[in-house]
């Protein structure tokens, strides 16, 4: 059975994704329409273009479809939908079939699927089958936390292999605490798909006293601090938490971004809501586990990408590295065609670079050519060099994770500040580590799911404070990655580092321009490399292209 599940609501949110799942569950191809597009969150796109991707990844057509299935129950949703504002429009009255067809033939663009069945599959199910089947995990319980499902914030699953997910509990969109942090990266001056600035900000009041709590939590669930009706939309959510932030005497800020590591009231802020965010996470994940028995505890939902907060948690905790709404693309294919074997996901099912393309890109560039030699890409990292990764099939999901990466020295704070600034980004935000897995506990405390895809934060060792300062945050804190393959590029780099003496730590961060999505082809490879003014650039085919100024042993 080939099963394709797809992120495509009818008012074209953000994060559009298509997956490919085959005989026995086995993931063929997870693709982001954003990759394609170019268009940063796919915002307001069906994942025409992703779905593309993933039949020539896998070498099927439209007509090998048996089921395509989206992960949103959207005949529930429909007395919900504000149907003028539907893209394609459709009739002011209870979806037909026909309806759904059209509807169906506008997300698969020139894809003909004529033989496939239809599915819809309820939004938080699909969380949870994203997170559960991709942990390798027998049995645990499944917390999904997001901005809103079909008509909820929070799910609670109890989840078994090979048994229906039970949920034990939900809690309504009106205690949404993504919408509570859209409101507080709303009053920063950031966007809603901006969290993970808020997020890296508040690092800077951590040792501050909140300025209020926020949810009420108690021993059944928890709750926001007014009371609206169930059916509240987004921006009566939205607006009711301003007012009590204002309520609270936290100041809606008007200092620009690059400064606002530097406003008291912006980090005092962002540090209110992040440390609510981290209790009642914690307050939920306990829940999760006394409600199912389960001490394994896997996770999804938009929330999911709260690396802070997921550090904080005890125990067993998955996180996997799509936990937000293109995930679901992968989770509702799943609910139709689960995995046969248990095992941890790959998280390595994008696209290769097209070898055609990529050499016509390196004639062009006039970059010089020579073969991929760690100790050669050490030596420049050492001489202060800053360089690019693409190696095999893009990672899923919004982290780095060295197959798309950009790398630097961690030796001092200079090479952060270098790279943020090469990047455009606000030099107060933080930057990431890598390292190999057999290195894990010299740096940070070994968390095995958390730092398979850069998802939980750790306080770092003293010997990465003082050998690897460029990625500690102010908090003490790192977002690390543990490379487990000794074969990848990546691994044999740190080897290589190791080998000379230096730390075995390098800065690692997403390869794209500010705006745009992680590179995906040889166009944005090469246009981010000239962009960015970055030196050196390893690809998956043994070979390294620099500048000619830059030149090997030089």
């Amino acid at each position: 059975m080939l099963v394709l599940g797809l992120n495509a609501p009818p008012l074209g949110w953000h994060d559009p994704s298509a997956a490919l799942v085959g005989d026995d569950g086995v993931v063929l191809a997870f693709v982001e329409e954003e990759r394609v597009s170019r268009r940063k969150h796919g915002l307001h796109q069906y994942p025409t273009n992703a779905v593309a991707a993933c039949l020539e990844i896998a070498g099927c057509s439209g007509a090998d479809i048996d089921v395509v299935c989206v992960g949103w129950d959207l005949p529930r949703q429909w007395p919900r939908t504000d149907r003028d504002a539907l893209d394609p429009p459709l009739p002011g009255r209870l979806w037909s079939y026909d309806d759904w067809k059209d509807y169906l033939r506008h997300c698969l663009g020139n894809v003909r699927a004529d033989k496939a069945d239809l599915v819809f599959v309820p939004h938080h199910h699909a969380h949870a089958a994203s997170t559960f089947h991709a942990s390798g995990f027998d049995s645990a319980a499944v917390l999904v936390v997001d901005g809103n499902g079909d008509d909820e914030a929070v799910s609670i699953f109890q989840a078994r292999a090979g048994d229906a997910f039970v949920r034990r509990a939900k809690f309504p969109y009106t205690h949404s605490l993504g919408c509570m942090y859209d409101a507080a990266s709303d009053w920063l001056g950031l966007s809603f798909l901006e969290a993970g600035k808020t997020m890296g900000l508040a690092a800077y009041g951590r040792d501050a006293t909140p300025r209020s709590t926020l949810f009420k939590r108690s021993a059944d669930g928890f709750a926001p601090p007014f009371d609206l009706p169930s059916d509240a939309e987004y921006d009566t959510i939205v607006e009711h938490w301003h007012r009590h932030f204002d309520r609270a005497g936290l100041s809606k800020i008007g200092t620009p971004r690059e400064g606002l590591a530097e406003d008291r009231a912006a980090v005092e802020l962002a540090w209110t809501v992040q440390h609510d965010v981290e209790r009642t996470m914690s307050h939920l994940a306990g829940m999760s586990r006394r409600l199912t028995g389960e001490t394994h505890l896997c996770l999804a939902g938009g929330v999911a990408l709260n690396c802070s907060a997921n550090g904080q948690l005890d125990g067993p905790v998955y996180v996997p590295p799509v936990p937000h709404d293109a995930g679901i693309a992968l989770g509702a294919a799943w609910m139709i065609n689960p995995p046969k074997r248990r095992g941890v996901l790959s998280p390595y099912l994008g696209r290769r670079l097209d070898r055609v393309r990529t050499d016509a890109a390196v004639m062009r560039s006039g970059l010089r050519e020579v073969a991929f030699e760690p100790d050669d890409i050490a030596d420049r990292l050492l001489r202060g060099e800053v360089g690019a990764i693409v190696a095999g099939r893009a990672e899923a999901g919004p982290r780095a994770l060295c197959h798309r990466s950009i790398i630097s020295l961690a030796r001092n704070t200079q090479s952060r500040d270098r790279l943020n600034a090469l990047k455009g980004r606000e030099m107060w935000r933080p930057l990431s580590p890598v390292a190999r897995d057999e290195d894990r506990d010299r740096f940070w405390p070994h968390r095995a799911h958390l730092s398979r895809y850069m998802l939980g934060a750790a306080q770092v060792t003293p010997l990465c404070a003082t050998s690897a300062p460029g990625v500690v945050h102010v908090d003490g804190s790192a977002r690390p990655q543990n490379v487990i393959d000794r074969e990848e590029p990546v691994h044999r780099i740190l080897d290589a580092l190791d080998r000379s003496g230096a730390c075995p730590v390098l800065i690692n961060t997403s390869f794209n321009r500010r705006g745009e999505p992680i590179v995906d082809d040889a166009c944005s490879v090469f246009g981010a490399f000239d962009a960015i003014g970055l030196d050196f650039l390893v690809l998956d085919d043994g070979r390294t292209v620099a500048r000619p100024d830059k030149p090997r042993g030089g």
